[in-house]
């Protein structure tokens, strides 16, 4: 029998990946629901292809317009719109898996209700852990649902754990777990060169295809700021016993470092396929359409430490974590707010860090228990992130 897949943010690298794993192994899946923010014609292309029993749109307006595009096609594909939809299709009976590919705190709802619904979730949505790691945890273990990882870091470093995944890192016999990096586009420019950056620039990464806000993330290295708290809660741990380390070749995932001496990596090339058809069929493999690793090629790998004082996000980050409460949440918005104010020439780089650390001083000790305070504190940060220079 093959799985139902709901697809959050189909449009997007993550979902066209997806879909393109989903075609290759057409015996294994079919496509259920697909969801966009704002691309119509690219989700009306994909319902064309996959003719799924529903697809979501952000805005109700333009659903009621896609809807009668779709009629016109000769699709009886029905369409929603906005959260409420889009958490209705992540606890759809005949949906098993659902990616989480939304970018950004938007994803959090439609995440949690998958998780809420027991289904086999594929993160690649990180802010779900970040803003609310605590309640999102703790759904996964109470409705029995599978959490797998699409980070290319994060899938790796469940790859090289022991079979079946470890309670502990003690307890498994692990020391540390090695994040690689690639440094993103700027990891040797000056400080006074980093002033005059563009979006451009930023969104260009030397090895990775992703979405602009991504793109960014990476180049201030909030996005592996990000991982990091993402990596506590995934494997149960602290940023005590994470390492971030510079691998400009991307090649190397990620590692884990074992007590008696012995690192696991996991390597491939650069492409989210990897990581994508690793979570969809686990503990299986499938074909991901992804090129096999010419090692003669690549010749060398390099590594070095990451710089916090030209990436200042990284302390951040650690900071935010270790400051408990809402501060990751806190994290979040305000980043997500720098980063689209940059991304549209109102903001410096350099500026990003230094709002993302005035929303921490200010907001940093709110607390949050339940999915609605986070959700407010979410949206005091954006309004006070959007008010600083």
């Amino acid at each position: 029998m093959r799985q139902g897949v709901a697809i959050l943010g189909s449009t997007g690298t993550i979902g066209v990946n997806t879909l393109d794993v989903i075609e290759r192994n057409p015996q294994r899946y079919r496509v259920v629901a697909l969801s966009a923010h704002r691309n119509v014609s690219r989700l009306l292309a994909q319902c064309r292809q996959w003719q799924p029993a529903y697809a979501v749109l952000a805005d109700a307006t333009q659903a009621e317009h896609f809807s009668r595009q779709l009629l016109e096609a000769g699709l009886e594909t029905r369409v929603l719109s906005g959260v409420e939809g889009l958490c209705e299709i992540a606890r759809l009976g005949e949906v098993d898996q659902v990616m989480a590919g939304i970018v950004g705190a938007a994803g959090l709802l439609p995440t949690l209700a998958a998780a809420q619904a027991g289904k086999r979730v594929l993160l690649a949505n990180k802010e779900a852990l970040v803003m609310s790691g605590a309640l999102f945890m703790r759904a996964v273990r109470e409705h029995g649902a599978q959490l797998l990882p699409i980070d290319s870091e994060h899938n790796a470093i469940f790859q090289c754990l022991p079979e079946g995944g470890a309670q502990s890192l003690s307890d498994a016999g692990i020391e540390s777990i090695l994040l690689t990096a690639s440094g993103g586009p700027f990891r040797e420019y000056a400080p006074e060169q980093l002033e005059r950056v563009t979006p451009e620039q930023a969104c260009a990464h030397p090895n990775w295809v992703m979405g602009r806000k991504i793109s960014v993330d990476s180049a201030t290295m909030m996005n592996k700021g990000l991982e990091i708290i993402e990596a506590c809660w995934l494997f149960n741990t602290t940023p005590q016993a994470i390492q971030v380390v510079i691998h400009p070749q991307s090649v190397i995932h990620s590692m884990v470092a074992y007590r008696d001496g012995s690192v696991l990596a996991e390597l491939g090339n650069p492409d989210m396929r990897t990581p994508i058809a690793h979570a969809m069929a686990w503990p299986e493999r499938v074909d991901s359409g992804v090129a096999p690793l010419d090692l003669f090629a690549i010749a060398q790998l390099d590594f070095e430490p990451p710089d916090e004082t030209r990436f200042p996000c990284l302390r951040l980050a650690k900071e935010a974590w270790q400051q408990g409460g809402a501060a990751t949440t806190v994290l979040n918005a305000a980043n997500e707010i720098a980063v689209a104010r940059f991304l549209t020439h109102e903001l410096a780089f350099t500026a990003i860090p230094n709002i993302i650390e005035t929303c921490l001083t200010e907001l940093g000790t709110l607390q949050g228990d339940s999915v609605d305070e986070l959700l407010q504190v979410d949206a005091q940060t954006r309004a006070l992130a959007r008010q600083l220079r």
